[in-house]
């Protein structure tokens, strides 16, 4: 079987939430959601941002030292994905510091001949969102959708949101209400489904 086949056949897709925090609703709702994309077929990778140790953007460290370890590990991953997971939690009616300093770390080029946005130019993104408030997010997501759609991501129209968070999850890390799991199955599944017909 073709290299070409086997794309077509099993994508992949980088899945991560927008938070550090231990017990993060947004980690567990993407570890439900990158489940579902394994079940629907793709291949998935779960990193978590708290582990690339990335210090607040500063063009200063950059000028000086580069891009730090961690930014190189997240750009790396990137190109290695055609498809992003995305869980972000709300803060302040907006996205974390975390996943807004993920993003701009990793925009930026290693060497001269680097395309701009090379890592996100063309990547298909799904995004949920979790929050113990009632729109579940929904305000932070506008402007991720907004970031995303400004440095080339494909961000697929379909979104999940979870409200009343901290009551969403029984203890193994499962959402109570089986409308939001089918919910986030069939928005894996509609990114799986994206990303087979656009591999070409």
């Amino acid at each position: 079987m073709s290299s070409y086949s086997l794309v077509r056949m099993k994508p992949k897709i980088l899945a991560f939430a927008g938070s550090t925090r231990s017990g993060s609703y947004n980690k567990k709702l993407i570890a439900l959601g990158a489940s579902a994309a394994r079940g629907a077929g793709a291949e998935v990778t779960v990193v978590d941002l708290r582990d690339l140790a990335l210090p607040l953007y500063d063009g200063d460290f950059e000028d000086s030292q580069g891009l730090p370890a961690g930014a190189k590990q997240f750009k790396k991953l990137l190109m290695e994905h055609q498809g992003l997971f995305i869980s972000s939690p709300e803060y302040n009616s907006s996205i974390s510091g975390v996943l807004k300093n993920a993003i701009d770390w990793a925009s930026r080029a290693e060497a001269d001949d680097e395309p701009p946005l090379a890592v996100f130019r063309g990547k298909i993104a799904a995004l949920m969102a979790a929050s113990p408030g009632q729109l579940g997010g929904l305000r932070g997501l506008v402007h991720l959708r907004a970031i995303l759609g400004n440095i080339g991501v494909v961000v697929l129209p379909d979104q999940v949101t979870v409200s009343a968070a901290s009551s969403a999850f029984d203890d193994a890390g499962a959402l109570k209400d089986e409308g939001k799991r089918k919910q986030v199955e069939g928005l894996a599944s509609g990114l799986h489904r994206f990303l087979v017909k656009h591999s070409a």
